[in-house]
């Protein structure tokens, strides 16, 4: 298993060498978001579309 640095350290090598600190941080910050969505779905903590679209609809009023 390898460490958050590690991981982290594999990103920002594999970016272009004329890459923005903000676009490394983009990149840093959505593979924690994939990330975290896989072990939310291995997890079982997810919700069906339907109930993800009835939420929606109660932001709008």
């Amino acid at each position: 298993m390898t460490s958050a640095k590690e991981q982290m350290a594999k990103i920002v090598q594999e970016q272009p060498d004329d890459s923005s600190f903000d676009e490394i941080l983009r990149e840093l910050a959505f593979e924690r978001m994939i990330v975290r969505g896989l072990e939310d779905s291995s997890a079982q903590r997810t919700i069906s579309d339907e109930e993800m679209k009835r939420r929606i609809k109660t932001w709008r009023k």
